[in-house]
């Protein structure tokens, strides 16, 4: 594992983070965007779901055929979309009103978006911390040779 190994990781964790907290931000501001149920022109909005996975190396541990798998980073497999069906609120002076008078607003709940916000930061800050270690290590390495 190379000295520069533990920098990448870590940056591959704060790019999965921002994009985590981008996409809550995304959801919190449009959590009151109104759409037509069953109208493909003007639907509601979905709420937006990352989903990571490991990012895995293969290294064989002394020439053993049998390979030993290390991490290297995180990556972002998909954006997932709230299967959830959107909340109706009555509303039938609304233009987006359908036939009943309801109109369709994303099943988002602001508490569970400001939790998963709080974890995203907290996982942010946590990327950020291992990063300023490794980094303070490979300077102290580096004085070790003066």
């Amino acid at each position: 594992m190379s000295i520069f190994s533990s920098f990448s990781i870590s940056a591959s964790g704060l790019t999965a983070e921002k994009l985590r907290l981008d996409l809550i931000a995304n959801n919190i501001a449009n959590m009151n965007t109104a759409g037509r149920l069953n109208d493909p022109a003007n639907p509601p909005y979905c709420r937006k779901i990352p989903v990571f996975e490991q990012i895995l190396e293969r290294a064989c541990a002394g020439g053993s055929p049998r390979a030993n798998y290390r991490g290297v980073g995180v990556r972002v497999a998909q954006i997932f979309e709230d299967p959830r069906a959107p909340r109706l609120a009555y509303e039938p002076s609304d233009p987006l009103a359908d036939d009943q008078g309801y109109v369709a607003y994303p099943n988002i709940n602001m508490v569970n978006e400001m939790v998963n916000m709080i974890s995203a930061t907290r996982s942010y800050e946590a990327n950020v911390t291992a990063l300023n270690a490794a980094k303070d290590i490979a300077l102290k390495a580096l004085e070790i040779g003066r």
